[in-house]
Formats: C-alpha cells, structure tokens, sequence
C-alpha cells in the first residue's frame, strides 16, 4: 500500500466488505483477459463469501479455468473538497481480499449461502425463502470464495475539525 498511512486492520476491513452494496470480483477468463463484476455477497464467516448466478456463463466459465479471484469493496464514497487547502478529493473506506471461488453442488451449502445473502439483502421477507429455494434452487449456481488471506483496509477520512484521520485512528 503506497499510503501506509491511510491503511486500516483486517477486521476494519472486513466490516467495510459486510456493509457494502455490492463487492466488485475480478476473474481471469480462459484466455486471460480480465473480468470484474459488481455481486452480491454474503459471508458465513470471515473466511468463507458467497454470490450466487446462472448455472452457465463467464464467471463460471472463468472460474472453472482460473479459481483465483479479487473482491474489491467500497463504502461511504464521498467526493469531496479538503477542508484546509481546498483540493478536490475523495474520502472513502475501501476492502480487498484475494481467494478461491468453487461452484457449490452440494444443495445443503447452497441453501446455506442462499439463507446468508437473503437474510443480508431481503431480512424483511424471509418468511418467503423456504418457497423460492423451492422452486429456483435446481437452476441457481452458487459460488463459494474462501479467502487466501485476511482483507486489507484503506480510508481517507476527514474529522470535525478537517484533519484526516490517520494511521488507524477511529472517529
């Protein structure tokens, strides 16, 4: 990280990837060109994410050809101008985590991811999950990515007074 000052813990991280929309994942097709997508994710523990996808296309495809992948998070993205110099610049909180993604057939795991990314997106209408899992489980593919290593985390943040808050510190 070239601003080792804006670099936050793995846990810090791993909060920014809970909480944000969407994590973009980056595969390497068959041919090694690169492909990112914005998914929804959702975690059983620190370790182990899933999203899930029709049963055929260029994820799976690249993912069956290089299982390596990069989940890429942001959150509170804010543009923004400097409070003591007024430059114009960006705060943010910012994850990335590198792992493995497998295709999941075990329909007992899928059901489990699909309970985890429904209860983080839809908590409101669980009562409904047992009935769709019924009817789409046989043509949903799920994909588990267990992650390498911890995630890294990275913000550039301003306090009330307009420093930025660095190496770590909390508001």
């Amino acid at each position: 990280m070239r601003k080792a000052s804006r670099e936050m813990d793995s846990a810090w991280a791993l909060e920014v990837m809970r909480k944000a929309p969407y994590i973009t994942v980056s595969f390497t097709r068959r041919d090694g060109s690169a492909y990112g997508v914005p998914l929804s994710l959702a975690c059983t523990d620190d370790r182990t994410w899933y999203f899930h996808c029709a049963p055929e296309g260029d994820k799976l495809d690249a993912i069956a050809a290089h299982p390596e992948v990069c989940l890429s998070a942001v959150t509170k993205c804010q543009p923004t101008v400097g409070p003591k110099d007024g430059s114009f610049t960006l705060q943010y909180r910012s994850a990335i985590a590198f792992g493995r993604a497998w295709l999941v057939d075990d329909d007992a795991e899928k059901t489990v991811a699909l309970r985890a990314i429904c209860q983080r997106f839809l908590p409101g209408h669980m009562d409904a999950f047992d009935a769709a899992v019924e009817r789409s489980l046989h043509r949903t593919a799920v994909v588990r990515i267990t992650l390498t290593a911890p995630p890294t985390g990275k913000r550039k943040q301003y306090d009330s007074q307009g420093e930025e808050m660095k190496y770590g510190r909390m508001e």
